[in-house]
């Protein structure tokens, strides 16, 4: 598909989810957060660049790591979760955090300006992950650090339909490669082909806790990647579409929840 598109599906579709995402997210992503934080091994004083950092989740903790003789730079394709970052920094008196809107393939940054890199979950989404990881790359100072998480394997995600079940109903034009980085070695051939050497990878198991089909259905539509093409169904659509992801997800109910498997792939390298 036009990498173009694409890019404009991601920019608006996050922009519609901003307000859901750490409603439905927050919770859901930590374990992967807290391991490629991990990884990463921030202390204070480092320059941090944070990549596709949605509404500050891995920001704000980097932040706290680094403290204020450190600094934070997070670029994100959404305007709307940019502006939340810099309200939130704003109101909390972070004035090492700054946000800006910006794509992962073509980041604005000055040559060996950050000693971390960070991208927590936010790879699948770039057209060209292997651009981005390139300008990582050339962020980062000689023995910098990238840390990484992205989704991992299909079969291990129990939650994989609600593409298909979009894609029936509107053509969403988004994620058509969503699982690829989290198959086999991908992430580690990307991380050795855009340069990086001492790479780690680990799989890791989670699961997606949530206490009713409506917040089941809320995190798959309304707060994550699909939440543009969802904005577009009218009320009979929608119910549909429900219905059809619940149906896909009803071997993981839980009494009146759900709780779904999934699959995160972390790794670490160095400059």
């Amino acid at each position: 598909m036009d990498a173009r598109l694409q890019r404009r599906v991601q920019r608006y579709g996050w922009d519609k989810a901003a307000d859901f995402y750490e409603q439905y997210w927050a919770s859901q992503l930590e374990l992967a957060q807290n391991r490629m934080l991990a990884a990463a091994a921030l202390s204070p004083g480092t320059r941090v660049l944070d990549v596709a950092c949605g509404t500050g989740l891995v920001t704000f903790r980097a932040a706290a790591a680094v403290g204020p003789g450190g600094y934070v730079l997070a670029t994100d394709i959404s305007e709307a979760m940019v502006q939340q970052i810099g309200a939130t920094a704003a109101a909390r008196g972070l004035t090492h955090v700054t946000a800006e809107r910006c794509e992962a393939e073509a980041l604005r940054v000055d040559e060996a300006a950050f000693d971390a890199a960070l991208c927590a979950l936010g790879l699948m989404y770039v057209t060209d992950p292997d651009q981005a990881l390139r300008h990582m790359h050339r962020a980062l100072r000689a023995g910098g650090r990238v840390a990484l998480a992205v989704w991992g394997a299909r079969a291990q995600c129990g939650w994989a339909e609600i593409f298909p079940i979009v894609e029936r109903r509107v053509a969403s034009e988004v994620c058509p490669l969503f699982f690829q980085l989290g198959t086999g070695e991908a992430l580690r051939y990307a991380l050795t082909s855009a340069g990086f050497t001492n790479i780690d990878v680990e799989r890791v198991s989670t699961t997606l806790d949530y206490d009713s089909a409506e917040a089941a259905c809320g995190a798959a539509f309304a707060g994550g990647p699909v939440a543009l093409a969802y904005s577009r169904f009218d009320p009979t659509t929608r119910d549909a579409a429900h219905a059809e992801y619940l149906d896909s997800i009803a071997i993981h109910r839980r009494g009146s929840g759900y709780a779904i498997p999934g699959e995160f792939v972390v790794a670490s390298a160095v400059k």
